[in-house]
């Protein structure tokens, strides 16, 4: 299995019954690294490298994404599921408590993760998105318009998976550029190769499905049940300035009721801000977590 971190060492786990690949290096407290739709851990590859700096950084493929395993069926793929997966994976590196991050479905898992375990999550960052149940209980035209991924994604198998695998480079592709990214030389052409490679895969593009279809069909009721608890670890909320969420919502405030220790962040970019601005996002999490460490 390929690393695509410089520095640091690939390797695959199976924590809680599907093989989760992922990325460590660097020393310190430990820090976990989740990316989002449509992408895999090779979008940290500009930012763990400053982080593992001060931290001991895992970078992990989320189940169904990358080179994690793929099982089939969407009640597989709850934030819940997902995080379970992450957590029984920190223990297993010896990790009972951890900062987390995490960017777009990574972000999700990392919510679902700090209400499901909060003693094992000492700080929690979450990048460019507004909680699932707000988002799809409270829909508006213009977030339906730019988040139509959710719901053509959603629809049964195999109908999304036949169309999307006609063309999934043009699909994903889409995706990337729809957001605030404003062409594919916004991304680092080695991390553009590596989601590639992993969307390609018609298990990748079916899974992936999968994700979305459990958001509706499972992550909708959980996060109903949990509608007024609040995470008390230090929070940190970074969004794109320029991306679809910051110009439908004020995305801090989406969170404050939710959040007892909110930070907020703006970075210049879109949704893929990471990607197309990799300096400025490590530093925002430096300047976050290092008075935390």
């Amino acid at each position: 299995m390929q690393a695509h971190i410089p520095g640091f060492t690939a390797r695959v786990a199976t924590p809680n019954g599907v093989a989760i690949a992922y990325e460590s290096g660097g020393n310190g407290p430990p820090l976990l690294l989740l990316h989002g739709f449509p992408q895999t851990r090779a979008m940290w590859a500009q930012i763990a490298p400053v982080l593992a700096q001060d931290f001991t950084v895992i970078a992990a493929d989320l189940r169904g994404y990358g080179d994690s395993g793929k099982p089939k069926g969407l009640r597989h793929y709850s934030f819940r599921e997902m995080a379970a997966d992450i957590t029984a994976l920190m223990a297993q590196l010896g990790f009972d408590r951890f900062h987390l991050v995490g960017h777009d479905r990574g972000g999700r898992t990392a919510h679902r993760l700090a209400l499901d375990a909060p003693e094992a999550v000492q700080s929690l960052t979450v990048m460019d998105i507004v909680p699932t149940h707000l988002l799809l209980n409270d829909l508006t035209m213009g977030v339906a318009k730019a988040y139509y991924h959710w719901f053509y994604m959603a629809q049964p198998e195999p109908f999304p998976e036949r169309m999307i695998g006609a063309d999934p480079d043009h699909f994903y592709e889409s995706c990337l550029l729809g957001w605030g990214a404003a062409q594919l030389s916004d991304f680092d052409p080695s991390q553009l190769q590596a989601y590639r490679s992993a969307w390609r895969d018609p298990e990748t593009i079916r899974a992936m499905c999968d994700d979305y279809r459990a958001a509706i069909e499972v992550d909708f009721a959980l996060d109903a049940a949990d509608l007024g608890r609040q995470v008390q670890c230090p929070a940190l909320v970074m969004y794109g300035a320029d991306g679809a969420m910051a110009q439908a919502y004020d995305v801090p405030a989406t969170w404050s009721d939710r959040l007892a220790r909110m930070q907020k962040a703006a970075v210049p970019g879109g949704h893929f801000f990471p990607d197309q601005h990799p300096a400025q996002t490590a530093q925002h999490l430096r300047d976050f977590l290092l008075p935390l460490a």
